[in-house]
C-alpha cells in the first residue's frame, strides 16, 4: 500500500472575503515592478485560448508576457481532442520553435456536458486521443472532472463516478501520464472530503488533484479553506478571481475578486507546492463555454490586452509572496 501524505490541520481563519472591483483598477505596487520580479518564470503558464483563439496569437501572448509555457485548450475554437495528429504535429513543432512546453492538457472528461449516465466509451476515446497528443506535445498531465450526477442518486453517482475515475487512471498511469481532477463539475467538484475519498480510494500516483482558485465563487465554496484540506494532493494550479457567486460571477484581475487569490498562493508556496501556475482570468473569452469577443481586431486587442494584465498581476501576486517571505524567496532562487 503506497503512503499517503497527511492531511493538514486547518487553521483559524481569515477576517473573510476582500471585496472585488470592476476593471480598470489600481495597480499593486509590485505590478509597476514586475519586470524585475524574482519569482521564477518558467513556473507562469497560461491557458492561451482566453487571449487568441489561434495558436499564433496564444503564442505572441505568452511571448509578450515573458512566459515559456502552454496549456493548450481549443485552438480556432477546436477542443484539442478533437485535431488530428497531423495539425498536432504542426502544433508542437511552432511551439518548440517558440521555446515554449506545455504544461497540461485540458480534457472534457467528466466535465458539465458529460454526466455520469453518459457513454463512458466517449471519455475512453478523448483519453486515449489525448495520450497520443502528449507523446507529441511532451506533455504528461491531463485535466479532468468527475461528472455530473445525469439525475442519479447519490450513492449510485459516487460508485459510477469512482469506477470511471479508477478505470481512467488505470489506463493513464500505463501509459506514463498523470490525470488532474478540477475542483469544478462533478461528484467531487466542490467538496473537499469527496475531492480526498476520490484520491485515496483510487490510490494511485497518476490520479492527483488541480485546484482553481476562482471555481468556488460560481459552485458557492470558500477556496482558501479547501485548498488547505486537499493542498498535498495538488499538482496544479489555475488562477482567476471574481466577484458574485453562481451564475452571477463578474471576473477581475487577480486579486481584485473575493477568490481570496493571493492567500491561495501564499499558502501553496508555503507549502513548497513545486507546480506550475496556469492563468485562466475568464476577463475576455471563455471559449470552452461558447463565449468569444466580438469579431474583429480590436475585441480581438482587447481580448489580448485584458490576458496581458491579468498575467501581470499574477505574476506581481507571486513575487509579493516571494518577496515578503525570505523562505519562499530562497526556495524559489534555488530552483
Amino acid at each position: 500500500m503506497r503512503a499517503e501524505p497527511a492531511e493538514p490541520a486547518e487553521p483559524a481563519e481569515h477576517a473573510g472575503p476582500r471585496s472585488g472591483t470592476s476593471l480598470p483598477v489600481r495597480p499593486l505596487a509590485s505590478d509597476l515592478a514586475s519586470d524585475s520580479s524574482s519569482f521564477p518564470v518558467h513556473r507562469l503558464a497560461a491557458i492561451g485560448d482566453e487571449a487568441a483563439g489561434g495558436l499564433d496569437g496564444q503564442i505572441d501572448a505568452l511571448r509578450r508576457l515573458g512566459w515559456s509555457a502552454l496549456e493548450p485548450r481549443t485552438v480556432d475554437g477546436t477542443a484539442l481532442a478533437d485535431l488530428g495528429p497531423v495539425r498536432v504535429r504542426h502544433i508542437a513543432d511552432r511551439l518548440r520553435e517558440a521555446g515554449l512546453r506545455t504544461v497540461c492538457l485540458a480534457s472534457r472528461i467528466g466535465n458539465w456536458a458529460r454526466p455520469i449516465t453518459a457513454p463512458f466509451a466517449d471519455d475512453v476515446a478523448e483519453l486515449d486521443v489525448l495520450t497520443d497528443h502528449c507523446a507529441l506535445l511532451d506533455c504528461r498531465y491531463v485535466r479532468i472532472m468527475s461528472y455530473p450526477d445525469g439525475g442519479l442518486p447519490e450513492a449510485e453517482w459516487a460508485a459510477r463516478t469512482l469506477d470511471r475515475v479508477a478505470r481512467l487512471t488505470d489506463r493513464a498511469e500505463r501509459a506514463g501520464l498523470t490525470l488532474l481532477h478540477e475542483n469544478c463539475a462533478g461528484w467531487a467538484g466542490a467538496d473537499p472530503t469527496r475531492m480526498l475519498r476520490l484520491v485515496r480510494e483510487i490510490g494511485s500516483p497518476a490520479l492527483r488533484l488541480l485546484f482553481d482558485t476562482g471555481n468556488g465563487l460560481a459552485y458557492g465554496y470558500d477556496a482558501l479553506r479547501v485548498l488547505r484540506r486537499i493542498l498535498p494532493y495538488v499538482a496544479h494550479v489555475h488562477v482567476k478571481d471574481g466577484t458574485g457567486a453562481g451564475d452571477d460571477v463578474t471576473y477581475t484581475l487577480p486579486g481584485d475578486g473575493q477568490a481570496r487569490v493571493a492567500d491561495c498562493l501564499r499558502l501553496l508556496l508555503e507549502s513548497g507546492y513545486q507546480g506550475a501556475f496556469s492563468l485562466e482570468p475568464h476577463l475576455g473569452t471563455r471559449p470552452h463555454e461558447g463565449l468569444r469577443p466580438p469579431e474583429g481586431p480590436q475585441a480581438a486587442g482587447d481580448a489580448a490586452d485584458l490576458f496581458d494584465r491579468a498575467g501581470q498581476r499574477l505574476r506581481a501576486l507571486l513575487d509579493e509572496a516571494s518577496r515578503t517571505n525570505p523562505a519562499i524567496a530562497g526556495r524559489e532562487a534555488s530552483r
